[in-house]
């Protein structure tokens, strides 16, 4: 517990500020209770009114959390989601933002990660954040280009940008922790991705390794790797073609992030990285609901807003 005390104390005092007035849910499950658990040991420090609510893992990203949990969430002035599988993109964690809650979630969160992710200047990363949505927030039109092939181009339409800066201190307010991305869910979509970075279920790629992807009219029409179609057929059978959804553009921004370690959470932060990923986007100010959020991370990207690359932040920024 005390290797876990430091990345606590960030992410639920500095991260959340939470006050003594208020109330605090710890959300986790079977698999994070250790992590729940320093986090409920700062939290208790400040207020009276902490809960730790745990659960067994979900079957999916993106699957809803038994009701009792959900309520627990939306009870609660601040929510941290340490999670085996993703709470971001649920409505349970919407409408917890929705009753007036600040929520961090935390998926598929390691102690590794969690110690290493949460050693980073936040206050660098939203300065960061900010200076990225500067070059995108007015485009209608972002292109994404890499050297393993990938060519493709959003058009952003009303979608409003988003920014996942960590600091989470106004009311209704949502992050991931490890923080560090400003994100859209475009309107449209047409071209070719190839990841070559870190997606699931392969954690980090191997040198050479790359997992294409085509999308049309906004669908993801082929994908090259087995395991990756199968995951996207099977949540096409409950929910048709929203499985197929080209459900957000992420552009990395966490400077500390010097290497990818195969965790989707950290390695979407790193700075100088784009990721994008297919299923659902009711979370992230898009219209489709699906029982997954899939999450690929593209090396070496040149992002184009309106046919002007933009600057990215690097290593060399921290």
């Amino acid at each position: 517990m005390s290797e876990l005390r430091g990345a606590a104390e960030t992410a639920v005092r500095q991260c959340l500020a939470l006050e003594s007035d208020e109330s605090c849910a710890i959300v986790t499950d079977d698999e994070r209770e250790p992590i729940g658990e320093a986090l409920y040991e700062v939290a208790g420090e400040i207020t009276d009114d902490a809960v730790v609510v745990r659960y067994p893992p979900g079957e999916t990203h993106g699957s809803e959390p038994p009701q009792p949990v959900a309520a627990a969430m939306a009870g609660a002035d601040v929510v941290l989601a340490p999670t085996t599988k993703s709470l971001s993109h649920t409505r349970a964690r919407t409408e917890a933002n929705e009753a007036g809650a600040r929520v961090a979630t935390l998926p598929g969160i390691t102690e590794a990660v969690f110690t290493t992710g949460l050693d980073a200047d936040y206050e660098s990363i939203a300065t960061h954040c900010e200076e990225v949505l500067e070059q995108v927030a007015d485009a209608d039109e972002i292109r994404v280009t890499t050297p393993a092939g990938t060519d493709i181009a959003f058009g952003i339409g009303d979608r409003e940008w988003l920014s996942d800066t960590g600091i989470v201190h106004e009311a209704g307010q949502m992050s991931n922790l490890p923080a560090g991305e400003v994100f859209v869910s475009p309107e449209t979509a047409d071209g070719t991705f190839v990841v070559d970075g870190t997606m699931r279920p392969h954690g980090l790629l191997e040198d050479g390794q790359e997992l294409a992807f085509e999308v049309e009219d906004g669908l993801v029409t082929r994908i090259s790797d087995d395991e990756i179609r199968k995951t996207v057929a099977d949540a096409a059978e409950e929910v048709g073609d929203a499985a197929y959804n080209l459900a957000e553009l992420g552009i990395g921004t966490n400077v500390a992030v010097t290497d990818l370690v195969g965790s989707v959470l950290l390695d979407e932060k790193a700075g100088g990285t784009v990721h994008i990923a297919i299923g659902d986007d009711a979370g992230i100010g898009g219209e489709t609901e699906a029982p997954i959020h899939l999450d690929g991370i593209l090396l070496e990207p040149t992002v184009y807003a309106d046919g002007e690359p933009i600057d990215l932040p690097t290593a060399t920024d921290a």
